[in-house]
């Protein structure tokens, strides 16, 4: 009976700060990571079994709170930054954007898009790219002449 008892107060004790610690953890790494970080901090708590023979429970749940968010925040960065090394390995030169063709190119349907771009970027041939995208090869042929068609209306004028 006493296990159910301590259930019941570690609820309480979540359900009575729950509220206050998403709103910290939002002003430490943004609303859409906030109750994952609260919901991670209190599983590593009950995990832990301290919560409840804490003498300052409330200031425990916030300062595992803020661990968990400067953990999550640390991963983040250090993902960021394999990201952009990759990038940077990856990238020979930038090449030269024309606002005019960008504009041209973003007035295309999305899948429009995708096959120009699988057609000039990656040198797929028509099949190719059918199958790349599950679709049929005469698909993707219409979706090219449009895209094609659409691109020299806007870019002759």
């Amino acid at each position: 009976m006493d296990g159910v008892l301590e259930v019941h107060s570690v609820a309480g004790l979540y359900e009575e700060h729950r509220a206050a610690l998403v709103r910290f953890a939002s002003a430490l790494i943004g609303p859409s990571d906030a109750q994952d970080a609260v919901s991670e901090a209190m599983a590593s708590l009950l995990r832990g079994g301290s919560l409840l023979d804490a003498q300052n429970p409330k200031a425990l749940m916030y300062t595992t709170v803020l661990a968990k968010t400067r953990s999550m925040q640390r991963s983040w960065y250090r993902r960021r930054a394999r990201e952009r090394r990759f990038a940077e390995s990856v990238v020979v030169e930038a090449p030269l954007v024309r606002p005019d063709v960008l504009d041209a190119v973003l007035g295309l349907s999305v899948r429009q898009r995708a096959c120009v771009y699988l057609t000039y970027w990656e040198d797929l041939a028509p099949n190719q790219i059918a199958e790349t995208l599950g679709l049929g090869e005469g698909t993707v042929k219409k979706y090219l002449a449009r895209a094609r068609a659409h691109l020299r209306e806007v870019l002759d004028e």
